[in-house]
């Protein structure tokens, strides 16, 4: 959260004026400090004090986990229309139009391939600020034109979640996408081909209903927020309290709904120790004339 201290006239000590430039300083969710915004930066925006995760968009998330100047974006051409005419306070389309202008994505997930310590891998990572990363059409389709890539090609596929789930103004159009994601990673299962879902605060609706919660390994970002519905609407169901930490990613692990909980600092080193694991390098001898070789991507020619 930014302070208001655009142009901005605090008094100092001696009763003076002064300007403080906009964007300086940040506020931490987290335990209320106030930072510096440029060490934040520094520091892949968490707090030094709390270990607090601010949210970020997609492509900073991209440059924290892929190899330097690696990252090629897929299907960067597609964008969302307004099928259905919806109109809630604002028309849908204008919506659009304004998402473009605040977040510079076509939609609310950013798709392509890169390399993890020179390990290739395809990946998706949710854009928050469209529209709050929530998965209609075009969503559901760069995600599954990924996993279908993966399948094709026998390369590991990473989603980076960030969603407040399925988007309303679609309708039943935006429904089908859980369907639809669901099923090319149940291809991908069938195939052996890895599937890791990391999951950021928040990771809600119908995108934990669906691939989210799928992937062969799943990890969360320390006190991300972690659900189908939200805490207030489960409250207000059971008309019972729920328990500290509910929905955070602390909880879901320690009840087996997550696998790992991984600080953003460390989470380039863990992907590139997971795909050691699950996408072995093979050398070049053993690899020749081999079935094994056809399964490796990482074979040498």
């Amino acid at each position: 959260m930014a302070l208001r201290d655009s142009r901005a006239e605090a008094e100092n000590r001696n009763g003076k004026t002064v300007k403080v430039p906009e964007g300086l300083w940040l506020k931490c969710n987290g335990c209320g400090e106030i930072l510096y915004k440029k060490e934040i930066e520094r520091n892949l925006y968490v707090c030094r004090k709390c270990r607090y995760h601010f949210r970020i968009n997609a492509r900073v998330r991209l440059s924290i986990v892929l190899d330097e100047g690696t990252f090629k974006e897929y299907d960067n051409t597609l964008k969302p229309s307004d099928p259905l005419k919806f109109e809630d306070l604002k028309v849908y389309s204008v919506r659009i139009k304004e998402s473009w202008k605040a977040s510079s994505s076509k939609d609310a997930v950013i798709c392509g391939e890169g390399l993890i310590k020179r390990k290739r891998v395809l990946i998706g990572a949710f854009e928050f600020g469209f529209m709050g990363g929530s998965m209609g059409s075009v969503v559901g389709e760069k995600i599954t034109r990924l996993f279908e890539r993966g399948l094709d090609e026998n390369h590991p596929v990473i989603i980076i979640s960030s969603s407040g789930g399925a988007r309303m103004q679609e309708g039943i159009l935006s429904l089908m996408q859980m369907a639809k994601t669901s099923a090319a990673v149940a291809r991908l299962k069938e195939r052996g081909v890895p599937y890791i879902s990391i999951l950021t605060d928040p990771t809600t609706g119908g995108v934990t209903a669906s691939f989210a919660m799928l992937g062969d390994l799943i990890i969360a970002e320390p006190k991300a927020l972690i659900g189908f519905a939200g805490p207030r609407v489960i409250e207000q169901t059971i008309r019972q309290s729920l328990p500290d930490g509910f929905q955070r990613s602390e909880y879901l692990l320690e009840h087996g709904m997550v696998d790992l909980i991984v600080d953003r600092k460390d989470m380039r080193d863990t992907l590139s120790k997971v795909l050691d694991l699950l996408v072995p390098e093979v050398p070049a001898k053993s690899a020749r004339g081999s079935s094994r070789s056809k399964k490796s991507p990482h074979a040498p020619n």
